[in-house]
């Protein structure tokens, strides 16, 4: 299973208290399935909102489940920002 850095951003920042976390994950969904069980208050509200970079490239409409993430790669956790 890769290990993955989780990085937040802005009120996901916020709402996770930490700037970034490790996770093993294979996948995209999998690393929000466990981050979501480490922060199920706020943090699982925020997630609906987010948009994802992994490895710099966005996600955009990609199921989550069929993005893949390598062996220490990035997941970047970006909610809508004011004014962006």
């Amino acid at each position: 299973m890769p290990k993955v850095t989780v990085r937040y951003w802005a009120a996901a920042k916020a709402a996770a208290g930490v700037a970034e976390e490790p996770y093993d994950a294979a996948t995209l969904a999998d690393a929000l399935t466990a981050v979501r069980e480490r922060h199920p208050g706020e943090l699982t509200r925020v997630l609906q909102r987010c948009s994802f970079l992994i490895d710099g490239d966005p996600v955009g409409t990609r199921a989550h489940e069929t993005v893949r993430l390598a062996e220490g790669g990035t997941v970047e956790v970006l909610p809508p920002f004011a004014g962006g």
